[in-house]
């Protein structure tokens, strides 16, 4: 039973990669889930926002608001992902490209501009990282999107007549309250309620496995696009190649820029680990419904560099 236990642990982000998409194959392709396919959805909808609010809110409980500080690694963090952002918009909205080449772009552009995934605080934890740190980009970033994404989407976006207001609180109403909600009751926690604050934190840790429910519905919901997209194969390739180069730029970014600075985890996953979700949601909201792919690859490739660096990080705390 150790030996199973253990196992499960260190293969967490594996297992539930896999858990995902095979739960989604299964329950496409077997009669026996027949009722519950009617409200499938509408379960996913209500439970992954549940899931991200209790992880987050047991992250954010170690944090002391105090410990919240913008730094200059953060505004070149930002610049990146708004530059990039910006440069491509402004070559598919402005230079004729192929169709096939404009999803790849737009994916591409996607994965640049997505925000920190919430559950980075939770993943620099486990790697020893500041988690303080990467908790004020998370809302640095979040602030940022939704001021320049807003303001691009004119030139993409498939949806007629969108305003710089609509997109923004669209994207605020998407993100702040997954954000903010968690922070705010983990605070008020501390201060008013010390006790049941301490108690919680012995048990921060579980927003680890709360975290990998939410990655399995989230791969299943990827592997359900997959399945059903009616898209030629060379695009859906295209939109798995892109999403892995801007993986592997950003997590080296990010380790070049957080080794700078003495914030080489905390830089590194604020830069590399993505709310996939969010992604996934632009791309179906604003452009073309294949770019939302772009997300779900790129949630495969920071998972599986993720649980590289956890089984790592690992393998020297049992050699210390």
């Amino acid at each position: 039973m150790h030996i199973l236990l253990r196992f499960l642990k260190n293969w967490t982000l594996p297992i539930a990669i896999v858990m995902g998409a095979v739960s989604y194959l299964l329950y496409a392709h077997l009669s026996l889930f027949n009722p519950l396919r009617p409200h499938a959805a509408d379960a996913v909808a209500v439970l992954q926002p549940l899931f991200l609010f209790a992880m987050l809110f047991l992250s954010f409980c170690k944090i002391d608001i105090r410990q919240l500080r913008p730094r200059l690694s953060h505004l070149w963090l930002i610049l990146f992902q708004c530059g990039t952002f910006i440069l491509l918009c402004l070559l598919v909205g402005l230079v004729p490209l192929s169709p096939g080449a404009t999803v790849i772009l737009e994916g591409a552009l996607l994965c640049l501009i997505c925000p920190t995934a919430t559950a980075s605080p939770v993943v620099t934890q486990k790697l020893g990282g500041d988690t303080a740190d990467v908790t004020m980009y998370l809302i640095l970033i979040n602030l940022a999107v939704s001021l320049v994404v807003p303001l691009m989407l004119p030139l993409v976006s498939t949806v007629e007549h969108i305003s710089f207001l609509s997109a923004g609180w669209s994207i605020l109403t998407k993100v702040f309250p997954l954000l903010i909600g968690p922070l705010v009751t983990a605070q008020l926690l501390r201060f008013a309620f010390p006790k049941i604050h301490r108690f919680l934190l012995s048990y921060s840790n579980l927003s680890f496995y709360l975290w990998a429910v939410s990655l399995s519905l989230a791969i299943a919901v990827t592997t359900r696009s997959i399945v059903h997209t009616s898209h030629p194969f060379i695009e859906l390739a295209g939109i798995a190649l892109a999403s892995f180069v801007c993986c592997v730029v950003q997590f080296a970014l990010g380790r070049l820029l957080g080794r700078r600075s003495g914030r080489l985890v905390s830089t590194s996953q604020a830069l590399g680990q993505k709310n996939t979700v969010f992604a996934i949601w632009m791309g179906y909201t604003f452009l073309n419904p294949v770019t939302s792919l772009a997300g779900g690859f790129y949630s495969i490739w920071h998972n599986v560099y993720n649980t590289w660096q956890l089984r790592q990080c690992a393998k020297h705390n049992d050699k210390v």
